[in-house]
Parts: C-alpha cells; structure tokens; sequence
C-alpha cells in the first residue's frame, strides 16, 4: 500500500505508521518510504543588514535538510506559495529511470501559484552529500536551497571512523537588489491600477511578472548585475571582524563544537554566480567525499568550491579552545574579492572557549592563480577501493579501456545579440525553452516540439535559437569536452548522471588532448568547474534511460540559453524507465488534459476556489477603489 498525495493524502499518522513498518520490514518486503510536506513561501531575512525577500522553505532559509538512506523511497508533497511557478530541483540525485522527477522545464510543468505537488523518487547508486534548489527563472538567487545527505545502508561501510557529528554549511554569494520591482510611487491611483492587474494577471494566469525581476531584467539587457554584495554562511552575513562591519550589526553564524571531536562538514556553493574559497581558521580539511563519490583522503587547508559544487570534509577539533575560531568563504576571480564585505565569515564556537575569534583571517590563495584551483582540482581522485555505491560502467573501473560511442566538444560563447535579444549558446545554440516539456511530448509523441539535431561540435553559422536536443546512445559511453570562451570560470551540471573528469587544462582541446587523462581513478561527480580560456573533459556511461538536462549552473548563462537536454531511450521500451506519474502537471499543448486545482485535494486540505475567491473578493476591493479615486 502507498500514499500518493494530493490525490489521496494520508494522514500523519497513517503515514508515521506506514514509515514504521516499513523500516522495520513488518509486513513490507520493498524498500522503506518517507514523507515530507513543505510550504515554499516567502520569507524576510536580512543576511547582509538589508531587508529583503527570501525564499524559504516550512519558514526555513535555507530550507529544511533531506536526511535519507540508499534505497528509501521519498515522497515530498510541495505546496507553492510563492507568486509564481516553482520548480525543485535535486542537484546531483541520480532519479534512476525517473527523469519525470527531476524538477526542470524539460520535463515537468512547473506548480503553478497556490498549487502542490508530490515529488517520489527511490534515491539508489550514491552516497554522500548534494542539494536542492529552485530550478525557475532566478528563484536559486532568492534562496529555496537545502541540504541532501544520503546515507549508507549498515552493510556499505564507510572508508573512515564514523565522525561526532555532521554539520551542513551553504556558501553563496548574495545580492541585496529585491526579488520584486518596487518603484516609488508618482500617484496613489497609478500604484493602485498596477497592483491591480499583477493581481489580475496571477489570478487568470497562475503566473506573475514578479519574483527576482531586477536580476533577471539586468540580464536581460544587458546590465551587468555586478559584483556580488557578499558572501552569506547559511544564509547568515560575516561576522564582525573589522570594525567596518561591527558597525552594520549584522547577524552571523555560529557552529558550536566539542573539543577533540570529529565533525563531517558537507559544503555547498548554493550561490548563482561566484566561484569561493572555503577554509577554517587554524583547522585542515580532510577531503572524503563529493557528490556521491568517496575520494582518495587528502588533507588541504583550503577548497576553491564552485557554483553547485558539494563537497565533505572530516574536520578535527584539534585547538586548545582558547578562543573561537574563523570559518570562511571568499570570492575567487571575481570582481568583489577584495571588497571586505563580500567574505563571507562565520565563528566556529568550541564549547570551552574563553573568548572571541581573534588575529587576521587566514588566508586564500593568490587572487588570480587560476593554476593554482585547476591543480587543487586535478588533486581530487576517486578512492576505487571504498566499498561504496558509485558509478561502475561495464563492471569496471577501467573507464579507460572502455569504447567511447559518442564525442561531443560542446564550447560555450560570452552573452550576444541573437534576433535582437541578449542570449549565451552552446555550440552556437540558445537553448529555448518550448510550451509543452520535452518529456511530455515524447510522452504523447507530439511532433515539432524539439529537434534531435545538437551539433556535436561548433558548426561554422550565425547563432540562433531553438529547441535542440542531444542523442545519446543507450548503454552508450559518451565523452564530452567542455570548452570555455567566456572569461569567468563556468560550473556544467548533468542531472541524472555522475560522470568521469578526466582531464582539464588551458587552451584549445585536441585530439592529442587525450594523452593527458587521468584514465584510472578521475573523480566521479555531476558538477565540474571549467576555467576561461580551458577546457574540461568528462566521460559518463548513459545506462539511466530518460531525458536529462546538461546546463551552466552559473544562473545568468543558464538564464540567457546556456543548457541543453539529453535524450536516452532504451531502444527495448522495458522497465528501464518509470511510467508516467499519476499526478502529472500538465500544460503546453497538454493543456487540456489538466484537472483543476479545485478537483485536485489541496495541501491544506481545502479547494482552491475557497482562494480564487478571496482572490475575486480582493480584486473588486481594489477596482472599487480605484474607480472611486477616479471619480472623485
């Protein structure tokens, strides 16, 4: 028996005792299940001194933690509060068969304003350490962003003792601009009628202008959005370390620890544009994990961690505890990295400590040694004797043996005028974003959608835009090469996937460029940095049938058209893959295959017409005044 909210809600208890005897195996021979109910709304915070909108998650920013074990089936009823379509997206979880889970536009329609849905999925073939986050327009820049940690089953062992404790740390930079467009009014009446058809607009549309619009209208045309204002540490500013900041009364963060104790501390650059460095005052970083992969332990005083980068570190409380001690993240090429608000500064409180943080805080690396960052990565190698789940094509970890199918050189352009728009390409192609997601349309086999075309390397034509599709061969082992013309460092994420990186350096890729792999334990992840002016380049065995999405993660390139989906197709049509869900979203050209909220069971239990109600009842409110002013 399963629950399948919002269809058929089950109650907390029913579900506490359905999680009960499923952990326990009483009664239930499959795999455990969880549950989870979150509100998305908005929330105000003031991470740098600033009132500002942030987006929250159960009134949480960041978002509540996903503390789960490999092979539990999670379900996550997700009620949109926010004023605009939402999407979740889980960075680096596998969804094995399951792309319809994967929370990005190419495959799922996104909840509209006031609705719920339930995400399921069975996390499988990784351990370790990743994250959530809005996948829309520039909600990621607004927060929504919480922690993953999967867990081992008892008869996996971990490659290290079994630390004190576990601490979730996000880094990012932050923009104090607002989430919304206010301007200052010129007349009350002109503010009224404005409010008045946004209002109009959300009820009719399910949707609303609003949102990170100043962000995404700077984007757009062409305004560099600029330096970030600063770097938060779980959505807190820095700690007053200069009397500069010690005069802006910023709120900060404290991790408290015991003396002596070990703590794993799991790191993600949750940010939307800025690569940074993590470091802990008078404290070394053992690096065991990333991304679901166990990595060659390897101590490092400092990590430059790049957008959407996860990593894990077992960190020693090793001090005397006199005093507290500094924990760090700074911006790495970028044009704030001096500034000394943009570091980001939390305190690491030991419980025997006599006093405050004191001295310098400790250095990061030479400013612009990108050598520097690109050999610290070339350091991170996969610890192939960890008895761990990790990808293992073919059996084996001599991905270097194994016969490459498909080679993609996929280069990346700085923004450009395209049909008089501003938009960043892959291989000469801005990704657009069709009505009806791709999934759903091979779903239902609706033609002239999106194309199977994506060149597999640069073609010499004009730019354009359009719906173009990688094909991939199913059990197929690809190798794409990243190329990076822009002159900032860009993170490639692949959902459904971990792939090999195998080789990164300066300068063109070539041929000859394979000679220079790590062909025998290259770190397997889903995120990978590549510097400007070089390339990185990665091989991934395509056993996961479904549609996948390969983007930049830095928001503003992803934005502009800077992703690409993958198509993989078991050519038997056998269980490979999931079926379409029950509670499927619908729009597009599938529009009218949708049922109406109000059919639908909402997540607080009542319909939505009770609010399309209050929604009516507000907008005559507004008309009436308004049509009043005017008369008078």
């Amino acid at each position: 028996m399963r629950c399948s909210p919002p269809y058929s809600p089950c109650t907390s208890l029913f579900k506490s005792l359905l999680v009960l005897l499923s952990a326990s195996g009483c009664c239930f021979a499959a795999d455990p299940y969880i549950f989870f109910e979150w509100t998305v709304s908005y929330l105000t915070a003031s991470p740098l001194g600033t009132r500002q909108q942030v987006i929250g998650i159960n009134g949480q920013f960041p978002g509540p933690v996903l503390n789960v074990t490999t092979n539990w089936n999670v379900v996550i009823n997700v009620k949109n509060n926010l004023d605009e379509p939402l999407l979740l997206t889980w960075n680096g979880i596998q969804h094995r068969k399951n792309s319809w889970q994967d929370g990005v536009l190419g495959t799922n329609c996104p909840i509209p304003s006031g609705w719920n849905w339930t995400y399921e999925f069975q996390v499988k073939d990784q351990i370790g350490s990743f994250f959530y986050f809005p996948s829309t327009n520039f909600q990621r820049a607004a927060g929504g962003y919480g922690g993953i940690i999967i867990n081992n089953r008892d008869i996996i062992p971990l490659p290290f003792p079994l630390p004190d404790g576990d601490v979730t740390l996000f880094i990012s930079d932050w923009f104090t601009k607002s989430h919304k467009v206010y301007t200052k009014p010129m007349c009350f009446f002109a503010c009224l009628l404005v409010v008045s058809l946004l209002l109009l607009t959300s009820f009719f549309l399910s949707t609303s202008p609003l949102g990170n619009q100043k962000l995404r209208k700077d984007v757009e045309s062409k305004i560099d959005f600029g330096a970030p204002d600063g770097t938060v540490i779980n959505g807190f500013g820095p700690f007053p370390y200069t009397q500069k900041l010690a005069s802006d009364n910023i709120p900060y963060g404290t991790i408290n620890v015991e003396p002596g104790r070990t703590y794993r501390f799991r790191v993600h650059n949750s940010g939307i544009a800025t690569s940074l460095n993590f470091r802990i005052q008078n404290h070394n970083l053992l690096l065991v994990e990333t991304e679901g992969s166990y990595t060659v332990q390897q101590n490092y005083t400092n990590m430059d961690i790049h957008v959407g980068q996860s990593f894990s570190f077992l960190v020693t409380m090793d001090q005397s505890g006199s005093n507290d001690y500094y924990i760090v993240a700074s911006p790495r090429f970028s044009k704030s990295s001096s500034s000394v608000k943009a570091t980001g500064v939390a305190i690491l409180h030991y419980s025997n400590s006599q006093g405050p943080a004191l001295g310098p805080l400790p250095d990061p690396p030479i400013e612009l040694d990108t050598y520097f960052s690109m050999n610290q990565a070339r350091s991170i190698r996969l610890n192939v004797s960890a008895g761990a789940a990790r990808p293992n094509p073919q059996g084996s970890f001599k991905y270097g043996e194994i016969t490459v199918t498909d080679v993609y050189v996929i280069v990346n352009q700085p923004p450009e005028l395209i049909d008089g728009r501003l938009r960043t390409t892959l291989n000469g192609i801005s990704y657009l974003h069709p009505s009806t997601p791709l999934k759903l349309a091979q779903q239902y086999n609706i033609t002239g959608v999106y194309k199977l075309d994506f060149p597999k390397r640069p073609m010499n034509r004009h730019p354009k835009v359009d719906t173009s599709v990688m094909n991939g061969t199913y059990k197929g082992f690809m190798e794409i090469i990243f190329q990076n013309s822009d002159t900032m460092v860009k993170s490639y994420h692949l959902d459904g996937y971990a792939f090999f990186v195998v080789g990164m350096d300066f300068g063109l890729w070539t041929e000859n460029s394979r000679s220079t792999y790590n062909k025998g334990d290259g770190i397997a992840r889903s995120t990978t940095q590549v510097f400007p002016g070089g390339w990185t380049a990665v091989l991934v065995y395509l056993d996961n049938a479904g549609i996948w999405n390969l983007r930049i993660d830095n928001l503003a390139s992803w934005y502009l058209g800077q992703e690409v989906y993958l198509n993989v197709v078991n050519p038997e049509i056998d269980t490979s893959e999931n079926s379409i869900p029950e509670n499927t979203i619908y729009c597009g050209r599938l529009s009218p295959l949708q049922k109406d909220q109000a059919q639908r069971v909402n997540f607080s239990g009542s319909p939505r017409s009770i609010l399309a109600t209050s929604r009516r009842v507000l907008l005559l409110a507004l008309f009436a005044v308004l049509i009043g002013g005017l008369a008078r």
